[in-house]
């Protein structure tokens, strides 16, 4: 049976339990450790958060030099890059450099893998996550654009693409439980949409 790995923010932290139920037949889930210190704050990326590509590519080098090998890795990164500064409007990672990062965890995951599949970036809604009190900001045009980098390197590299982003967004805005994140429901189907897409992967 082949092992299944994931690397991505607290979306997958959060419909990981039903995905790995929804897979066991087929793989050995298992994921970036320390979920109960990643659960107590879902915004800050510790633990099983992934964190942005930054965070994500250090990960990578850090299990590469360790000699870890994967069979297939589940990747996602791009909620936190996005996060906005609402006083200057930096952003925690710019599109160049979120760019540069996913080439090298392509290159890297080329190197210490056989397969890596891509998640594409769920959305952010302005309405539902910006108020005058955030310490931070994401908006929807960010994260099209890094969708669109990030789409445009896997297809030059032939990485597979998994469009939770689209999927997700046609649920409305009635899906959130919070700024950001999902209610149990949605996160049992964004699971269920990826166990789908594995069950064919070969």
């Amino acid at each position: 049976m082949r092992n299944l790995f994931v690397i991505g923010d607290s979306i997958s932290i959060q419909y990981g339990p039903y995905l790995k139920k929804m897979v066991e037949h087929r793989f050995h889930y298992d994921r970036k450790r320390g979920e109960e210190e990643a659960l107590a704050d879902l915004d800050q990326p510790v633990g099983a958060n992934g964190g942005d590509s930054g965070m994500v590519l250090k990960y990578l080098k850090n299990e590469q030099a360790k000699g870890v090998h994967y069979d297939l890795l589940l990747i996602n990164c791009g909620l936190h890059d996005v996060k906005t500064d609402p006083h200057t409007g930096k952003k925690q990672v710019a599109l160049h450099q979120y760019r540069d990062n996913l080439e090298e965890i392509v290159r890297i995951a080329d190197e210490c893998s056989q397969a890596m599949i891509w998640i594409r970036t769920t959305d952010a809604v302005e309405d539902i996550h910006n108020h005058p009190w955030s310490t931070f900001l994401r908006f929807h045009e960010d994260v099209a654009a890094y969708n669109a980098a990030a789409d445009a390197i896997m297809g030059v590299h032939g990485v597979p693409i998994l469009d939770l982003h689209t999927f997700t967004r046609n649920f409305g805005p009635s899906a959130f439980c919070d700024h950001v994140h999902y209610t149990e429901d949605v996160k049992r189907l964004q699971a269920a949409y990826i166990a789908g897409y594995l069950e064919h992967w070969r």
